[in-house]
This record gives C-alpha cells, structure tokens and sequence, in this order.
C-alpha cells in the first residue's frame, strides 16, 4: 500500500498525509450518521465538555463511561453565562466518542477497511488493535484548541506501538484549525502519562522537555478524504477555529497486539468487548 518513499518519510517525520484516502461517497456517509447521532443527543440529559485543559478536573463520570459506548462532548465555549447554548446543538458539538467503529454499523463500515490494514502493517503494526474513535467537529467560530500532546499518553503499552488514523472529512486549513506536528519529534521522550485507577484519573509528569513551537512545528494542511498518520510519540496540536467554516475529522487510535497495552489506560477492554482490528 505504501511505498518505500512513504515508509522512509515516516520514519524520519513520524507522521505522513495520503491523499484521497477515502471517497466523496464514504465521507458523505459518515457525516450523515454523525449528523444523526447528534441529532438524537439530548443535551438535558448529559453535561460533557470536552477539554485538553487540567483533565484531572474534567475527567467526570460522563466522559470515563464514554469509554466503551458513543456519546457527545460540547464545546468549550458552547454554553453562555446564563447556561444555555450559545448557537444550535448542531453547531455546538465538540465531538463524538470513543467506540462508534466497534458499535455503530455507519462507523464500523468506514473503519473496517482492508487498505487500512495495509497501512497499518507497513507502518510496522503486525497485530493491529482498534482501541478508540473519535469524530471531531472542530465547530466554526468556537472550535477549541487542543494544546500540544502525544497520543502514546493515553494508550501507553511496551514497547509503545499506538499509531494514530486521522482522516479529514472537510478540508483542513491554517484557517479552520488544521494540525500542527513537529516532524521528527516521535524520537523525543514522553512526556505525560494519563493514568486511570477505577474513577479516579492522574496526570503523571514523565520528562520536562518543553513541547515545540512555531520555529520547529508545521501545519498539515490537506485536503477532505486525506489520511494522515502519525507516531504516537509524535507532537501534535490543533489551533482554535475562528473561521466561518467547521473542519470534522475521524481519528482511530491503535496499538500493535504484540506490544502489552498497559492496565491503566483509560480505556479497557473484556470478553464482553473484545478490542478488534481493521477487518
């Protein structure tokens, strides 16, 4: 699936983008699920806002029951001072997570992808496990940032293996909020390790090297149906979205099954829920 062009660049970038990865036709088809997912969401029922700031706070009972099942996250700055969304729930969704490729059809369909194995046993998983998904609206206007991190924090196994699948299903530019990576930057340390013991949740800070910035970091920008791909030790962000338009993308998070996939991660699976791969 890859070349060997492709194989040398991530491993010298830690991070490559694929073009044209998937059809008009498949994305059109998962936004229409999402769409209807949040749809059937009733915000009175839950209070999930999603945030990369102070976790230890925000790590509440509804986002640690997200693990397993499919729920909707607010934004930030969805809700005014009076309590009450600001715009539509449409416009006011942050994401959607984190086991729609294993419970809904519409997002199992996307993700079970032979290409996708492909992909992931060139880029060195020869057992790949599908630990969590995303789908991330990045809303226009208040579209939050989501500060600088590496993935292997939250899906720490030995050796680490997690290797992130982020596709863009609305073209991904400077303007609407499009990831930032440091290349090269999967051989720094990590840095951070979320850690969960029953209901209770721990940041533990593992090296102080200081995360990059605009003289190292570069945008990658690309185009709806692209694939980008990326080391979990790899640095990444995404800016705010002030722009007018949203930018939605879908994220896989996975471990190579030879690797022992750590017992306090966030996210565990049973028999009853047994972690599968692409196919």
């Amino acid at each position: 699936m890859l070349s060997a062009a492709q194989q040398e660049q991530y491993r010298s970038d830690g991070y490559i983008v694929i073009p044209n990865f998937k059809s008009p036709e498949e994305i059109a088809a998962l936004r229409a699920r999402a769409a209807q997912i949040v749809d059937e969401f009733d915000p009175a029922a839950a209070s999930g806002i999603f945030t990369t700031k102070d976790q230890e706070k925000k790590a509440d009972e509804y986002f640690l029951r997200s693990d397993n099942t499919v729920r909707c996250f607010f934004e930030e700055e969805a809700f005014g001072a009076d309590g009450q969304l600001r715009q539509a729930k449409a416009l006011s969704i942050n994401k959607i997570g984190h086991a729609m490729h294993d419970l809904d059809p519409a997002f199992r369909a996307f993700s079970a992808d032979p290409k996708l194995e492909e992909v992931a046993r060139d880029l060195g998983l020869a057992e790949p496990q599908v630990w969590q998904s995303m789908y991330i609206f990045k809303q226009p206007g208040i579209g939050g940032e989501v500060r600088w991190h590496q993935d292997a924090t939250y899906f720490d196994s030995d050796p680490i293996s997690v290797t992130t699948f982020w596709f863009a299903l609305e073209d991904a530019t400077l303007d609407n909020g499009c990831l930032w990576a440091e290349p090269g930057g999967h051989r720094t340390p990590l840095r951070e390790r979320f850690v969960r013991h029953g209901d209770d949740i721990a940041v533990e800070k593992l090296d102080a090297m200081p995360w990059p910035d605009d003289s190292t970091a570069v945008p990658l920008e690309c185009k709806a149906g692209a694939l980008v791909c990326f080391h979990g030790l790899l640095p990444h962000y995404s800016a705010p979205n002030r722009s007018a338009v949203s930018r939605h993308a879908y994220t896989l998070h996975v471990t190579d099954g030879r690797t022992t996939y750590s017992p306090r991660n966030w996210i565990q699976r049973d028999a009853s829920l047994p972690v599968r791969g692409f196919l």
